[in-house]
């Protein structure tokens, strides 16, 4: 036991120089991939530590009662996640008013939209569930066909926004009848859809 401390120490320090260094790394390549997209390297690593710092942050908007049997159930309190729905709103509407490219956008969101409606599970007592793989490769391959060289904003604004609205706003009439005191637009397993579908599109397109 007296010798235990020594030798744990130097492999604490080795555990701990490698989770900085996946930090390093996967800060770099969010990074790479919100300036791939078209937000300027100025604000790039601003607009990534809002978006998962904003992940814990949540906005309410209304509150939805349903009634069952003629009785009225407790009320469901709708909120805006602030990184998993404002802050891809807000880049998306950046990109769209610096791109330009408003039918293709809408296009490739609406096409998200359908499949990850599709796939979209209400997980009674939690809120919307999303797969995590399926809407980054549909936004962009939508986006490659859409856009080709200009694919990555388009990818990024339809799979983000395609996923926020194919998981959560198509799906509010059956928000209250999931249980939950809170259901947060763009949170919860949402949130994973919405931020690495956007950030995965953009890396991929």
């Amino acid at each position: 036991m007296i010798h235990s401390l020594p030798l744990s120490l130097p492999l604490l320090l080795l555990l701990l120089v490698f989770v900085l260094l996946i930090i390093l790394v996967e800060v770099r390549v969010l990074t790479y991939a919100y300036r791939k997209v078209g937000v300027h390297p100025r604000y790039a690593f601003a607009v990534m530590m809002l978006s998962l710092v904003g992940s814990a942050v949540d906005i309410p908007l209304f509150a939805i009662v349903a009634t069952e049997a003629g009785r009225a159930s407790s009320p469901t309190i709708v909120a805006l996640n602030v990184g998993g729905a404002l802050i891809p709103i807000l880049v998306s509407l950046y990109l769209l008013a610096r791109t330009r490219m408003y039918v293709r956008m809408l296009i490739g969101m609406a096409v998200v939209a359908a499949v990850v409606h599709s796939l979209a599970e209400l997980v009674p007592g939690v809120g919307i569930a999303v797969p995590m793989i399926a809407p980054p490769l549909v936004a962009a391959g939508v986006a490659l066909l859409l856009a080709f060289r200009r694919a990555p904003p388009v990818a990024y604004v339809a799979g983000s926004m395609g996923t926020l609205i194919g998981a959560d706003l198509l799906n509010l009439g059956q928000i209250a009848r999931l249980g939950a005191p809170v259901v947060s637009i763009g949170g919860a397993g949402t949130f994973d859809g919405v931020f690495l579908t956007g950030i995965l599109a953009g890396l991929l397109a």
